[in-house]
């Protein structure tokens, strides 16, 4: 990998996301990009709290495996290119007064891995597109079990109420929108409590933009 995205190799490899997509989760649809605001199936039977969302890449092959080397391998330079991968996924994304913050991870597991894989992207998101960042905006107060392997509907239920806003950072939001910074989407589940929770906190509209997006059939 090269400090600006990757070999030739790993790029041809690599499975960027582009064309038709969800408006609302930013996965790949038939079709080509003609301006309009699409739904997927997912989105319409279970509406997100948020107000539009974006990944960079399908998280399958590559995309798959530079995820699980930033998350789990201690490749934290992937963050830098990714953060501006992410930044061209959300171009069109209005940006006035926007804050920029990750999702968070329990501290117990923040000791073992030493770093926020969320946080990393969320900090090099905002060099590439000029916005704050504010690291601890949300806090993870429960520690959930890991979500890989569940159903749908036990990854809902098991993350309900398990992220909340840091109380001395809730000045930052009020009224402003928020742009939530994860790894990957894949049920949504886990967004969707964080922007449940801006939202509850008085923030403006909230985005989300991650760096793979988990597609069926991909």
């Amino acid at each position: 990998m090269s400090d600006f995205g990757l070999c030739g190799t790993c790029w041809r490899d690599t499975l960027f996301i582009g064309g038709a997509v969800c408006d609302c989760c930013g996965t790949p649809l038939p079709g080509q990009d003609e301006g309009e605001n699409l739904t997927c199936d997912d989105c319409m039977r279970t509406p997100r709290p948020w107000t539009r969302g974006r990944s960079a890449l399908v998280y399958k092959g590559n995309g798959r495996n530079l995820v699980l080397a930033l998350k789990h391998g201690d490749r934290q330079e992937i963050a830098k290119p990714a953060g501006q991968w992410m930044a061209q996924a959300i171009a069109d994304f209005p940006k006035e007064n926007m804050i920029v913050a990750p999702v968070p991870l329990h501290w117990t597991r923040m000791v073992k891995r030493r770093y926020n894989q969320s946080a990393l992207l969320a900090q090099a998101l905002a060099k590439h597109t000029g916005l704050p960042v504010c690291p601890d905006l949300l806090q993870r107060p429960t520690r959930t079990a890991p979500l890989e392997g569940m159903t749908r509907e036990v990854r809902f239920s098991s993350v309900k109420g398990a992220i909340a806003i840091h109380p001395r950072r809730r000045h930052r939001l009020v009224s402003r929108p928020v742009l939530l910074v994860d790894d990957v989407l894949t049920s949504g589940a886990t967004l969707a409590v964080a922007a449940d929770a801006c939202l509850a906190a008085g923030s403006g509209p909230v985005y989300v933009v991650t760096l793979a997006r988990a597609v069926k059939d991909a």
